[in-house]
């Protein structure tokens, strides 16, 4: 029964895929975003989402970030198909990036980074124009629970995102370490529950955070760039490329994970309605 309903999930989402790639990028992120304000509280509970805000102390405009939370995951569904024009550059005059000269210095000094940021919108832009800019790069991703969508996931990905993808997990981190050794940078979501993770406080509150960028910089000696997108005008974004940092080896692991739970944060309220907030991130 659940092999069949996630086969109906995927012929769902397959179909949409369509009509998206016909009606082209701007039109198919606009229906996205109706899509995902008065349909996405069907699949993920707006409930949840003002329960993890008030975790955060946000407290005001739960609701309206809450449908502007939900309408972003339609338009993230909706740009998919558009992904491709976003890589060879026919949809450039939709992305602008402010700090592309780090860019140039890392490919200068031809030592990997790791890069890091956040589900943002549209976040599939980051390993993306990191590959586009000419640098070498590893991303790692966590496969979707729908196999016959995850396998769809993984051709756009490879396809039109970034040629080298990782799957989290040991294998994942094995793969993560062999790239890295090969001279390709790493870029990664830092923003997401794991279990193998430590407790670090996220808001205020203890959340299992990932330690792979900490053990990555303290181990390899990786400076860190973080990256943040947003959203303006619905269907344009900004990319903001951070200047390389060094973290002192003496600092422990769970001090850089902290560091870069604060700097996440910052991300996150710079607009505090593109960010996913429907994971729990302090679920025990």
């Amino acid at each position: 029964m659940k092999k069949f309903n996630h086969f109906l999930q995927y012929v769902f989402i397959y179909i949409f895929f369509l009509i998206f790639k016909i009606l082209g990028f701007k039109k198919s992120s606009n229906l996205g975003n109706i899509i995902g304000k008065y349909l996405g509280p069907i699949f993920r509970s707006k409930k949840s989402i003002i329960t993890n805000l008030e975790k955060a102390g946000i407290n005001k405009n739960q609701d309206i970030i809450a449908s502007n939370v939900l309408g972003n995951y339609g338009r993230i569904l909706a740009e998919y198909v558009h992904l491709k024009n976003f890589k060879n550059n026919k949809l450039n005059k939709y992305i602008s990036i402010e700090g592309v000269e780090h860019f140039e210095s890392i490919k200068k000094t031809k030592k990997p980074v790791v890069f890091i940021s956040g589900h943002f919108n549209n976040f599939e832009l980051m390993a993306m124009q990191i590959e586009n800019s000419g640098i070498e790069c590893a991303a790692l991703y966590r496969p979707l629970n729908n196999p016959f969508l995850n396998k769809l996931m993984e051709k756009i990905r490879i396809r039109d995102i970034c040629k080298t993808q990782i799957r989290k997990g040991r294998a994942g981190t094995r793969e993560i370490i062999k790239n890295l050794k090969d001279g390709k940078s790493i870029a990664l979501m830092i923003d997401q529950r794991v279990r193998e993770g430590e407790k670090v406080n996220f808001f205020g509150n203890l959340a299992t955070t990932t330690t792979i960028p900490a053990q990555l910089i303290k181990k390899y000696n990786c400076d860190v760039v973080p990256i943040y997108i947003e959203r303006n005008n619905n269907n344009y974004f900004k990319m903001y490329v951070s200047q390389p940092i060094k973290i002192k080896k003496t600092k422990s692991i769970k001090e850089i994970t902290l560091f870069l739970n604060v700097v996440l944060e910052k991300m996150i309220l710079k607009n505090v309605d593109q960010w996913i907030w429907s994971h729990d991130r302090w679920k025990k």
